[in-house]
């Protein structure tokens, strides 16, 4: 009778808070301007979301998957019929573990230069080549697993997408000029360089089928962060730029980070706070991003895809964790994000994917340019390069100009490696 007794009384008291919670609930959707609290937003205060240009929200299921295409007059659907989820988690995860296996790869072949840079003897000098030989079968195997992915995401999603939104020739007159979409690819798409679907190696006589040559794209995590980051008011923090440029940091591949600073201090000479390697500890770099309008971080970065939080940037003394971050709120206008490490882990939790350029956006940036997975230093320069000559002007520096700048020097570096889409894929415009 007793443990009855203590089963009822668990159930009463569950009910007793359930209803204690909606009351709660009802009193702070009573006060003004908590109307929706806890509500899903109505989508008349998300349709301003596409007040640049239409948003596309790729949806996957098991049941059907459709482009929901949001422009200011409504939304429509775009049935994606040849898109599956199990193709999508297919794809994804070749993606991942392609990278992984370059990453790993050119870990190998950096170790193996250390030892013979030592000790020179011809069990290393032999181990070295065969690693550098690793190395170019997993690059090629990048390039390879690329490219006929970007023809498949044309296919099954781009094509059809940008169709339905005319967008069907290579717009005339300047990239300042072309219309912008905006990509919000959800569950395992979030992971896919979307905005370079296309069949890039196309020689035929029609327009070009590629999404990098009818439109610009961008990205956003989310309808509301995208509303949220047009809507941001001017916030009163000093117009300077923050270099973080931690080339050498233990157990991690060292980075050339001179050629980006040299470039930044050209164009920042008076407005620049530079902290390179020893300098750039997680308290300071903390510190001085509620300083900064503007940020630009040349080292290496982790995503984790099983445990988002835990992915961060590579200080001089340790991981820089999202988690650290997110627990202030920071009111930039822009974030560059150079030579970030390709995301870890498996594809269970896809849906809670959060990568690093999310991650800044969501933290207070409105404009975050970053690379999905480590880039050679020299097109990280050359692209990072063409995007500040750009849209920096006399110690100013313009983040809506960001996009169109980026997206014309993505196009310049395929021209010159049409045939290796990894150099020039990796790079992408987040925010408004």
């Amino acid at each position: 009778m007793v443990e009855e007794f203590s089963e009822d009384r668990i159930v009463d008291r569950r009910m007793a808070l359930a209803r204690e919670w909606d009351e709660l609930v009802e009193q702070v959707q009573a006060i003004e301007g908590f109307e929706d609290f806890l509500r899903p937003p109505k989508i008349e205060q998300l349709l301003p979301a596409a007040a640049g240009g239409p948003v596309v929200v790729v949806n996957v299921s098991r049941w059907r998957c459709d482009a929901l295409i949001v422009e200011l007059g409504g939304v429509r659907a775009v049935p994606l019929e040849r898109l599956t989820l199990d193709e999508t988690a297919r794809r994804a995860s070749t993606y991942l573990a392609v990278l992984h296996a370059a990453e790993v790869a050119l870990g190998e072949l950096v170790e193996a230069e250390h030892k013979v840079s030592n000790a020179s003897s011809r069990p290393l000098i032999v181990g070295y080549r065969r690693a550098k030989q690793r190395l170019d079968a997993a690059m090629a195997a990048v390039d390879e697993m690329l490219t006929d992915l970007q023809v498949w995401m044309w296919d099954v999603i781009a094509g059809p997408v940008l169709t339905a939104l005319g967008r069907e020739e290579t717009p005339p007159g300047e990239p300042t000029s072309w219309p912008r979409v905006w990509w919000c690819p959800t569950g395992a798409l979030t992971v896919l360089p979307l905005h370079t679907a296309g069949h890039h190696a196309d020689t035929g006589d029609g327009p070009p089928r590629t999404v990098l040559d009818r439109v610009v794209s961008s990205y956003t995590p989310t309808l509301r962060a995208l509303l949220d980051a047009r809507n941001r008011p001017d916030q009163d923090v000093e117009d300077r730029m923050l270099l973080v440029s931690a080339g050498n940091v233990d157990g991690q591949v060292p980075l050339e980070t001179e050629a980006e600073r040299e470039l930044l201090h050209g164009l920042f000479r008076h407005s620049l706070t530079d902290l390179p390697d020893k300098k750039a500890t997680r308290d300071v770099v903390r510190s001085e991003l509620a300083k900064h309008r503007w940020a630009h971080f040349t080292c290496h970065g982790d995503q984790d895809l099983l445990d988002p939080s835990s992915g961060g940037l590579w200080l001089s003394d340790g991981k820089l964790s999202i988690a650290d971050l997110s627990a202030e709120r920071f009111h930039g206008d822009f974030a560059g994000l150079s030579a970030c490490k390709t995301a870890i882990g498996g594809i269970e939790l896809l849906d809670e994917a959060i990568t690093l350029a999310a991650a800044f956006h969501y933290m207070g940036y409105r404009h975050v340019v970053a690379t999905l997975w480590s880039v050679e230093q020299q097109a990280a320069e050359e692209i990072f390069g063409s995007l500040y000559q750009q849209i920096v002007t006399d110690e100013v520096l313009r983040p809506e100009l960001a996009a169109v700048a980026l997206h014309e020097a993505v196009r310049a570096l395929r021209a010159k490696c049409p045939e290796s889409p990894q150099i020039w894929t990796p790079f992408t415009h987040t925010g408004p």
